[in-house]
């Protein structure tokens, strides 16, 4: 028997954690992850859907291939506590946690703002920058194009990934690392590329504990200063901007 545990979230580009995520990536090939995460470039690879998500179709075959015969999901509160347990069929009770997971963190949003301030929520979340880019991507549908998201995360770890940090420090432009993951799929180049996409739509401002040089050659203003980068961000698009605070955007 095969019994898969997990926590759900929203999840960058695999729409939600949990499920069968367990087999793929949990239990596979480094082959099989990098055809299955070379599908985030697809518009459709977004956090919080699940239908018509080419990354959630990919690893819901995969454990039909490899079938799960049981799963046992927890949702989680902000603070860590256990707020709903799903278990059974492996797609039904992960849709049925989806769906409380949307009802307890989905916002709905009139209008994208200038400004998005956004945290991953703190440790150990935010320990590196490859992990707290997550909570980018949940920023980045809030923010309009040529908007300003303050990326708030201690990133003490530095990069937390050699292939990751490979990319951001070498390549020439936001640009070049989507190109480049179109190209050739690279574990922890994605991250990269993931960052190089919200470059494309909007300033990052980073808060964080990195060496301000190296903020710099990847492509984002390093502040060590929320309230600095929020001054700076009101200076350069002006007083009246519209502003939306994530303070658990991960």
């Amino acid at each position: 028997r095969r019994i898969a545990l997990g926590n759900i979230e929203f999840h960058y580009f695999a729409g939600y954690s949990g499920g069968v995520k367990a087999i793929m990536p949990g239990v596979s090939t480094p082959a099989a992850i990098q055809s299955n995460h070379k599908l985030m470039i697809r518009p459709e690879a977004c956090a919080g859907r699940l239908e018509g998500n080419p990354v959630r179709e990919d690893i819901e075959e995969a454990g039909r291939i490899c079938p799960v015969d049981f799963i046992l999901n927890v949702v989680l509160d902000e603070h860590k506590n256990i707020v709903k347990v799903v278990s059974g069929d492996p797609v039904a009770a992960h849709r049925e946690g989806a769906r409380f997971l949307d009802r307890l963190y989905t916002k709905e949003i009139q209008e994208q703002a200038d400004i998005v301030i956004v945290s991953q929520g703190g440790a150990p979340k935010d320990l590196n920058l490859y992990q707290t880019q997550k909570a980018l991507d949940n920023a980045k549908h809030a923010v309009k194009d040529g908007g300003i998201i303050i990326l708030i995360g201690s990133c003490a770890e530095g990069y937390g990934e050699r292939t990751f940090e490979d990319w951001m420090l070498h390549s020439e432009s936001p640009d070049a690392l989507v190109d480049r993951i179109r190209k050739e799929f690279i574990l922890g180049g994605h991250k990269a590329a993931a960052i190089g996409m919200v470059l494309q739509r909007a300033e990052i401002y980073l808060v964080s504990h990195m060496d301000p040089a190296m903020v710099e050659r990847s492509f984002m203003k390093p502040y060590q200063s929320a309230q600095q980068a929020f001054d700076d961000a009101i200076a350069k698009l002006g007083a009246g901007a519209r502003v939306i605070t994530m303070p658990y955007g991960g």
